[in-house]
């Protein structure tokens, strides 16, 4: 017992001896405008006194009119009209010896309250890790460091027990395994196909994508809005001969029912192809799953009709896409043949 008490006697000695004066109140924390009252006061086997100290406020010495002798051995000083602190570390108020000496310090963190944030907004985009953002309320400088806390909390499910994560808003890793293709020689296409974000492969959800695709030698790109659900798409209408990068992105909505659109993925990373030479304009996305229009309608009348002349030698059952694109072929063929009549003519 009596080891512990010279212990602690000790280190009361080698305290008084490493911080010979105390500063009151210790890193306050004030409004813009306010004044602060503080003391410095040293220790009771000190030689010094009150008349003995003097007072710096970042390095410049306070003048002697703002002091106060307390008691002997403490010494006041009063700051009006605060500024906001000049540094995130706080301003520094010491506390000296006539020699200039540092007895004690105190940080003075001076500003304004933060106020709530806005435009909170969270996502996930696995539905286990949960990304939120937000804006600082306060316009302008507070000159204080702000911590912010989030709290979230799960929501029970109404038709189980377990509980169910429900994100304010749900987005996803962009769509992976994205290729690019040529379509056999057709000189104006080229083939997408991508696969779903495969961190949501387990979850019951539906998307929508876009596409969008630059020429090499072009910034530029040019968004196609047209995909729907689907996983491929072709462009059609593009320059032949032409390296194209092309990107895919993805909207994840119905995640658990919820009716709440998503927010658009990044873009996946550039994937490169080029077509064959010579072809047309601005790409779109061919129609599909029954979506008609009168251009679609013209191309399958002129096909039937090449199938008529040309069927025979393929048979009924051999009927395929690939038929369509040999049509194609040759369509783009005799427009070519023609236009170098054409030009011919003129010359």
């Amino acid at each position: 017992m009596m080891k512990v008490l010279l212990l602690g006697l000790a280190l009361l000695r080698v305290d008084s001896l490493m911080y010979p004066a105390a500063i009151s109140p210790q890193d306050p924390t004030l409004l813009i405008g306010s004044s602060l009252t503080a003391s410095c006061s040293v220790a009771a086997d000190s030689s010094l006194r009150a008349e003995d100290l003097y007072w710096t406020l970042n390095g410049r010495r306070l003048p002697a009119e703002t002091y106060e002798v307390r008691s002997a051995r403490t010494l006041s000083v009063t700051i009006s009209s605060l500024n906001g602190s000049q540094q995130q570390s706080g301003d520094n108020l010491v506390c000296h010896s006539k020699d200039g000496g540092i007895l004690a310090g105190s940080c003075l963190y001076v500003g304004l309250p933060p106020e709530k944030p806005t435009n909170i907004s969270c996502w996930s985009k696995n539905m286990k890790d949960l990304t939120c953002k937000w804006a600082p309320g306060t316009e302008g400088e507070t000159y204080l460091h702000t911590n912010y806390t989030l709290k979230y909390k799960l929501r029970e499910s109404e038709s189980t027990s377990d509980a169910t994560f429900r994100a304010r808003v749900v987005t996803t890793d962009p769509p992976s395994n994205v290729h690019v293709s040529r379509v056999g020689d057709l000189e104006d296409q080229l083939s997408v196909r991508w696969s779903a974000p495969p961190a949501l492969k387990d979850f019951l959800f539906q998307a929508k994508y876009q596409i969008q695709y630059r020429v090499e030698d072009s910034s530029e790109w040019k968004v196609v809005d047209n995909v729907g659900n689907q996983t491929s798409c072709r462009l059609a209408g593009l320059r032949p001969g032409t390296v194209y990068f092309v990107q895919v992105r993805c909207n994840p909505f119905g995640i658990y029912g919820s009716k709440k659109a998503g927010i658009w993925s990044d873009w996946s990373s550039p994937t490169a192809a080029s077509t064959p030479r010579n072809g047309r304009a601005a790409a779109v996305c061919e129609p599909k799953n029954g979506e008609h229009n009168n251009t679609l309608r013209r191309e399958l009348k002129q096909f039937f009709g090449w199938m008529r002349k040309h069927g025979s030698s393929y048979g009924c059952a051999n009927l395929s896409i690939k038929m369509y694109d040999q049509w194609r072929v040759s369509l783009q063929k005799s427009h070519k043949t023609r236009n170098q009549v054409l030009s011919g003519d003129k010359s």
